[in-house]
């Protein structure tokens, strides 16, 4: 049975990636706890979307944050040899994905306040997520604790493609009334 609790984090210190242990609040723990958020958010997208596209696409994503959470886990002295690394081809996905999107949905000419629908909200929620993991991890390549610049092009375009998915989500839902 998988250990829940450890009970190594009672003093305010978390464990990366390998034995190195730091601060709850220190930027890394705060990176990688906003993608879960935002992944949780994404989930919550998953599980009220109508479309079937949306939920393959969210799960996609979800999977790719997970990937992003361990790279941002893992400490300078093990980076090398992780194999958990969000690369150029993710974002290329991404970039293919948006046109995609783009090229199926019409895009409003106002600002859209969420709300629409569930999952649409949710969606929009994960976006802001995602962006506030962004200024976080910004802030982390801009200190050079993290040398993947991917992961910000990838952030950055994982906002339009979430964006997007809601618009593409709330212009498929049937209507009622």
């Amino acid at each position: 049975m998988a250990k829940v609790s450890t009970k190594l984090g009672d003093g305010g210190y978390t464990s990366l990636w390998g034995s190195q242990r730091v601060a709850k609040y220190h930027p890394r723990p705060e990176s990688y706890g906003t993608l879960d958020e935002a992944s949780s958010a994404l989930g919550l997208a998953r599980a009220t979307a109508t479309q079937s596209r949306v939920k393959e696409v969210v799960y996609d994503l979800q999977q790719d944050l997970y990937v992003m959470m361990a790279e941002l886990a893992t400490p300078p002295a093990d980076y090398e040899k992780s194999r958990y690394k969000i690369e150029a081809t993710h974002v290329v996905k991404l970039d293919a994905l948006l046109q995609e999107l783009k090229d199926q949905t019409e895009i409003p000419r106002r600002f859209i306040t969420p709300g629409d629908s569930v999952s649409g909200a949710a969606l929009d929620l994960a976006r802001t997520v995602i962006r506030r993991s962004e200024r976080i991890i910004a802030r982390l390549l801009h200190d050079g604790e993290i040398p993947n610049m991917e992961i910000l092009r990838y952030l950055n375009r994982l906002s339009d493609v979430v964006w997007l998915l809601g618009r593409y989500e709330e212009e498929r839902m049937p209507k009622t009334g």
